[in-house]
């Protein structure tokens, strides 16, 4: 499946891919986001076990974290990294011995700086893919000058044009950055009352929460939606089919990036030895094109990525951003718990 067929298949398939497993490997199953069977990131396991892993998908990670946390059993799962303190706080996982991840020493060490990703006890979280969220525009109808500043997402000009991510990582991370917040491992309660205020400001233009990219692109392409917050995969694709689209990487007060990657399951019910199998396949070089071209990510191996012709990068908007950036890093459970039930007041009009 490619880029464009994913996305566009994507909002309707979730409900139903996150419901059920695609068997194949009877000892390996890996918990994952809806389209992510890829045949590209699979090829070295396929090559050895002759047959694809197991998968159950989800659709995001609060999803994903209610059903194993409820007894569901899985090898490997793949969350966001601001979930993975959810994980490690329930006792879900385990850590990973990186010493038989050849490719772990190519990993960019900036996805792995923070003390719940790898501390004393071993490496918790093994980050495979990230990308940014930025302010999506149509190019015809809104100014550049009206996406230079984040504060478009609340100006009245743009009332029930705008659309904001159904995900609580996700607008916070704009909220923050709105109201001068560039790291959210420290907010105080004054910031995050401030953030909560924009959020609600911002709230009274929102025609749509969006839920993955195709709704996004759907919204922005019949003309509902001139603004955005937007992960980059979508725009990367209205862009390619000639639509309008505009993606401001540089606003004065920041964009943001997040990651995602794999834990190991605690008392997993399939083969160890297969996760591992699993994990350098995904990790091998050859995977970072596959990864690119059929969901617009960038690959976590900075080996891998060197492979990749820049102006491929440029195209999916997966370069290197060089302004401010508000990294979605892990947060505490409570804090996390916090952000959702304060976005769900906001999206109820309280």
């Amino acid at each position: 499946m490619n880029h464009k067929k994913l996305l566009l298949a994507c909002a309707a398939s979730v409900l139903a891919l996150s419901s059920a497993a695609r068997a194949a490997d009877p000892e390996l199953l890996v918990f994952d986001w809806a389209g992510w069977e890829i045949d590209g990131v699979l090829t070295d396991y396929v090559a050895k076990h002759g047959q694809k892993p197991t998968y159950s998908f989800f659709g995001d990670d609060d999803e994903a974290f209610q059903k194993v946390s409820s007894g569901f059993r899985a090898d490997m799962a793949h969350p966001c990294v601001a979930s993975l303190p959810r994980y490690r706080d329930a006792g879900l996982i385990e850590p990973w011995d990186v010493s038989r991840i050849p490719e772990f020493a190519n990993l960019a060490p900036q996805l792995l700086e923070s003390e719940l990703i790898q501390d004393a006890e071993g490496v918790w979280f093994i980050p495979t893919d990230y990308a940014y969220t930025a302010t999506a525009y149509n190019t015809e109808q809104v100014p550049a000058t009206d996406v230079a500043t984040l504060n478009v997402f609340t100006d009245p000009k743009y009332a029930g044009r705008i659309s904001l991510p159904d995900s609580s990582d996700d607008v916070w991370s704009l909220a923050f950055l709105a109201t001068g917040v560039t790291d959210w491992d420290n907010v105080t309660d004054e910031q995050f009352t401030a953030a909560a205020d924009w959020l609600r400001e911002a709230h009274k233009n929102v025609r749509a929460y969006w839920s993955d990219p195709s709704e996004m692109s759907q919204l922005m392409a019949t003309g509902e939606v001139l603004v955005a917050w937007s992960w980059n995969d979508g725009v990367a694709l209205l862009s390619a089919e000639g639509f309008p689209i505009g993606f401001e990487r540089s606003p004065a007060e920041g964009v943001a990036t997040w990651f995602c990657g794999f834990v190991n399951m605690a008392n997993q019910p399939g083969s160890e030895d297969k996760a591992y199998d699993f994990i350098n396949s995904l990790l091998a070089h050859g995977s970072a094109q596959a990864l690119l071209d059929e969901l617009g990510y960038a690959h976590s191996n900075t080996e891998a990525m060197k492979t990749i012709p820049e102006d491929a990068l440029k195209a999916a908007f997966v370069d290197p951003v060089t302004t401010t950036l508000l990294a979605q890093t892990p947060v505490s459970a409570d804090f996390r718990e916090k952000m959702i039930n304060e976005f769900e007041l906001i999206k109820s009009g309280f």
